[in-house]
């Protein structure tokens, strides 16, 4: 099969004068090149296409795929993880991982949430602010988390989205709105323990192929410079059995609710009494082979990077059906 991979270079970007927080989300070359490699081994014809700018001059130029692996996650906007998906829809190429819509309503955690809570999935109560006047009509219950509700890779997560009290709910909420230009979602803090769980399939055929806990030292939320820097900050640790069982269930149980596809992530954890609940989903997790959290986990249950892009393509294949 040919297989094209669409993917959002930081150094392409950096290059054109965008800065690192803006290109927070994106991959380095080493990424593109494992995933390429992995392909190639597998059998396929590859070819790097790069972002949704590449994609269209590409389609323009009257190229095509058979397939296309898409990682892309877009630049700006709520539906940013949409629009590599979306122009593919509009060619009829098929692509791993999911659809436009999907990626939409994952990416935004309000609505994620909304959704899983739909299903029967346990989630922590929350609250959308997209002014600061909403504040009046909120009945949380203190301590509160505060974060950007279109953001990833802990993007606007920092020391103080942990708050306490209305005045710090208000300065956190305030920066929010002004700095990502974004509601901010306000939900009731979960203080337990925190997972990841690595999903493959579809429907069905969804499967929990593991997961990991996350500790951080001195409890540091797990922002974008914790994550960058994990090896110093973070612990890493496979389920242990007094809970695997009840992540598992639960992350599959949202993935099944939001329709994902192919693979990707569900972060969980627990509430003030011990309840596993549904955080957020990624259906475009990180593929970097050594720092991405899917990547981690699935090693510790004896997967490595060459079988978890396996599962991946089969998962894909089987669903679009391509030969």
């Amino acid at each position: 099969m040919k297989i094209g991979l669409t993917f959002d270079l930081r150094s392409w970007y950096l290059d054109r004068g965008y800065s690192m927080d803006e290109t927070a989300e994106f991959d380095k070359q080493e990424t593109v090149d494992a995933l390429d490699n992995s392909l190639k081994i597998m059998g396929h014809e590859t070819e790097q296409i790069g972002n949704a700018f590449q994609l269209i001059e590409a389609l323009a130029a009257g190229k095509k795929w058979d397939l296309v692996f898409n990682i892309a996650e877009g630049l700006y906007g709520d539906g940013r993880e949409s629009v590599v998906p979306a122009i593919l829809d509009q060619y009829r190429i098929p692509y791993v991982f999911s659809g436009p819509v999907i990626m939409g309503i994952s990416l935004n955690k309000h609505l994620a949430k909304l959704v899983v809570a739909e299903a029967g999935v346990p989630v922590s109560p929350g609250f959308l602010v997209s002014d600061i006047a909403d504040l009046a009509k909120m009945k949380l219950v203190y301590p509160l988390f505060v974060k950007p509700v279109s953001e990833g890779t802990g993007k606007g997560i920092t020391d103080k989205s942990l708050v306490k009290n209305i005045s710090e709910l208000k300065e956190m909420v305030e920066w929010i709105l002004k700095e990502f230009n974004q509601p901010a979602l306000v939900e009731e803090y979960l203080p337990g323990r925190e997972f990841t769980v690595g999903i493959i399939g579809h429907g069905d055929e969804t499967v929990a192929i593991g997961g990991m806990e996350v500790i951080t030292a001195d409890n540091l939320p797990y922002s974008v410079y914790v994550k960058e820097n994990y090896h110093d900050y973070c612990k890493y640790q496979p389920l242990s059995a007094d809970i695997a069982e009840e992540c598992k269930s639960v992350a599959v149980s949202a993935w099944k609710a939001l329709d994902a596809v192919d693979g990707g992530r569900v972060d969980v954890k627990a509430d003030r009494n011990g309840r596993i609940c549904f955080i957020e989903a990624n259906p475009l997790a990180g593929l970097n082979p050594i720092h991405s959290d899917l990547p981690i986990l699935a090693r510790m249950y004896n997967i490595d990077y060459q079988k978890l892009l396996e599962m991946i393509m089969a998962s894909a294949i089987k669903r679009i059906k391509v030969d």
